[in-house]
This record gives C-alpha cells, structure tokens and sequence, in this order.
C-alpha cells in the first residue's frame, strides 16, 4: 500500500490498518505535513460523528415490544437472541452511525482526490499564463523592432536626406553620433561610446533650430555605450543648425537642463 494514498490515510484514521501499515502511515505522516493534515481533518469528522444523529426516546408500546420480545427469546436456551441480549442496542444504534462513517469516509477520499486535480490543475493554468504574457511580450518587442527598422529605412531612402556627425563634449570625450535627418521622414540617430549613467536619469537628443532646440526624443545605451533611436521630427521645421545630447531626468524635459554630452552642426 502507498502511504500517500487517500484511501489508506482515511483506514488509519478509522483504526482499521494491522500493526505493519499502520507503522508505515505513521513513519510517513512524520515527513509528510500534507498527509498529516488530511489525517487530522478525518479524524476530526469521525469524532464528530457521535454527535451527529440525535437521540431519540422510542413510544412506550414500542418499548414494550421489543423488551417482551427479548425476554421471550432470553428464556430459550442457546437462543443467539439470548447472546447477543447485551449488545443488541448497540447494534441498532451503530447502523445508523456506520453508514455515515462510510459515507464521510467517502466524501473525505474524494475531496483529497479532487484537491490534488485542482492544484495541478491551478499549477497547469499558471504555467500557461506565464507563457501567453512571454508571448504577448515577444511580440510587442517584434512589432516594435519591425516598425522601428521600416522607418529607418524609409529615412535613409529619403532624398532630402542630411548627415550631422556629433562629437563628444568633456563629460564623454569617447563618444561619437551620427543623426541621419530628413524633413519629411525623420531622424535615424546612432551613438557609440556612451558612459552609464546613475539611476534616474536619460540622454535626450535635440534638434536645435534657429529659434531654439526641440526635443527629438530619448535614447537608452547598451552595456558597450551603443545606442540607436529613430524620431519622427515635425515636417514643417526649418533645416537645424545642430544636433545635440544631454543629460537629463528620467522621462526627458521638455527644454535642455542638464549638460552637454553630443553635439554636432550640419
């Protein structure tokens, strides 16, 4: 027998296991918290058991009945009625009561039973959540690389197509870009060399007009510094004097505050 059956935890706590199963229930309940609770909780119904039919005095013509009954059959000798003259109320009483036993018994079985297909069947559900969220992240990223490469492609086949190479200032004299502009398609801006930053901050990208700079759009380096970001700039704007990189807080501002990392003039 397996010590993780429910039909053997549920003889143990009737008591009907011989001496040998039972030191295996009991070897494994002290290992295993599971079992031991589903012993528990069984024993708990068959204690309450007892109490769950309630006592009942029978009519007086009934009584008188089945005591001349009993007495007539306690005076034949080797009568089994007359053997079984002490036990027979608790006979009568235990039917009743054994019938429930089995019955709660029963239920108890095929509730653990149930509980077990419902937790794989909980363990199944997250499983397969998890995998539909990675896919449903896997492809936004997909989309979002795609739309990103079509309107690269369609700036650098612009034929207004200009070049701006960006140098690097004091705070990363290492660091070099290269904005691809077009008025009417946008800006392919890539970065090289960039140093990390601390938390809470970005580097912003500007276009800088005559009339002052406007916001381009945000750029996020890999571990090598590397960046790359595609803008779409407003179509009406006049050619820009220069491009330029800063440092600012997280989310972007909407004017230059903080210092100077790129510039470049066309």
């Amino acid at each position: 027998m397996s010590a993780h059956d429910p039909e053997a935890l549920a003889a143990y706590a009737l008591g009907a296991l011989d001496s040998e199963d039972r030191g295996a229930i009991e070897a494994h309940i002290r290992d295993c918290a599971e079992c031991a609770a589903a012993i528990r909780s069984l024993r708990r119904v068959t204690g309450a058991l007892a109490l769950a039919a309630p006592a009942r005095t029978p009519p007086p013509h009934l009584r008188a009945r089945v005591l001349h009954a009993v007495g007539a059959d306690a005076r034949q000798p080797g009568s089994a009625r007359s053997v079984a003259q002490g036990r027979a109320p608790w006979s009568v009483n235990w039917l009743p009561m054994a019938a429930m036993l089995l019955l709660a018994v029963g239920a108890g079985i095929y509730a653990l039973r149930l509980q077990t297909r419902i937790a794989g069947l909980d363990g199944r559900l997250a499983d397969a959540v998890s995998q539909t969220r990675a896919a449903e992240r896997a492809t936004t990223d997909a989309r979002r690389v795609a739309d990103q490469a079509q309107s690269a492609m369609a700036v650098l086949a612009a034929p207004d197509l200009a070049r701006i190479d960006l140098a690097g200032q004091p705070r990363a004299p290492g660091a070099s870009a290269r904005a691809l502009w077009s008025r009417q398609r946008g800006m392919v801006f890539t970065a090289s060399n960039l140093p990390a930053l601390p938390s809470g901050r970005t580097y912003q990208v500007w276009v800088v007009l005559p009339g002052g700079p406007i916001s381009a759009g945000l750029i996020e380096p890999d571990v090598s510094g590397r960046a790359l970001g595609v803008f779409r700039t407003p179509p009406d704007i006049p050619s820009p004097v220069a491009v330029a990189v800063t440092i600012e807080p997280a989310g972007g501002m909407p004017a230059p505050t903080g210092e100077r990392v790129l510039v470049g003039a066309p």
